[in-house]
């Protein structure tokens, strides 16, 4: 018996014989409902669903109403920006009037290091105001998707130095800062 504000409350029955034979109760999944919701609401740091769930519904185990609204986010974990598994950009100078190194080399040793999923290149014009002698022109980006149990944004921002880059601030591509739907109560 699934509890009042569990999404499984009315759930269809699943059934088939297992390995020995025996039917056992169990339940369907549940598909994914239609959501509609106008609603939204900009991510910060340090939130909780079920903390949103509160201030919304005034009911913290209706966290999942969120999770439905919100099906590009995999996971609750990474709505929040807790998501071990993280994609940054790390914008890449290049000293003013010189050329940047070789891509290959610095997306070899990425790829190369335990929990780097994948390292790609993007184009991103942007300056950085310094007196002229010295500007970096930050004209391309690493966008590396990594395991943080893994390994550090340090660890990659020391490869790419090696690989011949200057290494700007790195940001986040996560929820924080972004908005997400809240949709109405009583649904799903």
């Amino acid at each position: 018996m699934a509890r009042r504000h569990s999404r499984y409350r009315t759930p269809e029955g699943a059934s088939g014989p297992d390995a020995r034979g025996r039917t056992p109760a169990t339940t369907a999944l549940r598909p994914l409902p239609e959501v509609a919701g106008r609603f939204r609401h900009t991510v910060a740091q340090g939130e909780r669903l079920d903390q949103l769930a509160y201030r919304y519904y005034e009911e913290p185990l209706a966290w999942w109403h969120i999770c439905d609204a919100n099906p590009g986010i995999l996971s609750p974990l990474a709505l929040l920006g807790h998501d071990p598994v993280v994609t940054v950009r790390f914008p890449l100078a290049v000293p003013a009037g010189g050329r940047p190194p070789a891509w290959q080399p610095v997306l070899r040793a990425l790829s190369g290091i335990p929990g780097v999923e994948q390292a790609t290149v993007e184009e991103s014009i942007e300056y950085v105001d310094r007196a002229p002698e010295v500007a970096e022109r930050f004209d391309r980006a690493l966008l590396v998707t990594f395991n943080r149990e893994c390994t550090e944004s340090e660890t990659l921002i020391e490869t790419i130095r090696n690989a011949g880059f200057s290494v700007g601030e790195p940001a986040g591509t996560g929820q924080l800062g972004r908005s997400i739907v809240i949709p109405p109560p009583g649904r799903g």
